[in-house]
């Protein structure tokens, strides 16, 4: 592995972990494409759809982990939320990481085609009013957060992805939750959902040891410089952000597939 490699897996996790802190995901909807396509594209190395997702997953882990720190304060963080898709999502993730053992490069593609063509759906839908909710009054069907997240958990485990950028949507479109709990609270769920990814992967032998270390040292970098800049951005431009990214990848995901 040449410094020149190195530099773009950096380059590559530092980017997506900046953005995951300011949007509230986990960083995989831009990572995976990148880290399958840009290597490739310059000449400096290849990796597979199993070992991108496993690279994915720990980069994930560490990304909502420094997201998390950095928004502690403020009162964004729905505990209740958490716990009940939290623990939902941690189950999904771990079967769908185990799972994806069985299934061909073609069919992980797939899968996180599918996912991002959902989430790009679901970000455009209007959200009216939501962001003039008091962070204390926000309420929400417990059980019906907590289905959904087990059924994210399961295709984000397969690519090795949070599931955020398909949970943030559901937050906002389905359960009404306002925008900045909607983006710290998914990082604390994804973080969680991360744990079972990152279990899958590593007990089946789908992570690329320092690809991984150098994807961590970016994430802890860059994710709570991304979430101190989330707080200070309007919630309709981050949004509209959220959306163009996941379209973006998901077209891309689906030229590749096609």
């Amino acid at each position: 592995m040449d410094i020149s490699f190195m530099i773009i897996i950096f380059l590559i996790g530092f980017v997506g972990s900046l953005i995951s802190g300011m949007l509230g995901i986990g960083g995989a909807i831009i990572n995976y494409p990148m880290l399958l396509y840009i290597p490739v594209m310059l000449g400096v190395g290849h990796f597979t759809a199993h070992e991108v997702s496993g690279i994915t997953a720990i980069q994930v882990f560490f990304a909502t982990l420094g997201g998390v720190l950095a928004y502690l304060k403020g009162g964004y963080l729905n505990k209740t939320l958490i716990a009940y898709m939290g623990v939902s999502i941690l189950i999904g993730s771990f079967i769908g990481g185990i799972g994806s053992t069985h299934m061909p490069e073609s069919g992980i593609n797939i899968v996180y085609g599918i996912l991002a063509l959902i989430a790009v759906i679901m970000i455009f839908i209007p959200k009216k009013g939501i962001d003039n909710i008091p962070l204390e009054q926000v309420k929400f069907n417990k059980w019906f957060a907590a289905l959904f997240a087990f059924f994210v958990g399961i295709g984000a485990g397969i690519v090795g992805a949070g599931g955020a950028f398909l949970l943030v949507p559901i937050m906002l479109s389905v359960l009404k939750i306002p925008t900045r709990m909607t983006i710290a609270s998914s990082l604390a769920i994804t973080l969680i959902s991360s744990i079972g990814a990152v279990s899958g992967k590593i007990t089946t032998g789908q992570v690329a040891i320092l690809p991984s270390i150098i994807m961590v040292v970016a994430s802890l970098i860059a994710s709570p410089i991304g979430a101190n800049v989330g707080k200070r951005v309007n919630t309709k431009v981050l949004q509209v952000i959220m959306g163009i990214l996941i379209l973006a990848t998901a077209v891309k995901t689906w030229l590749e597939i096609l």
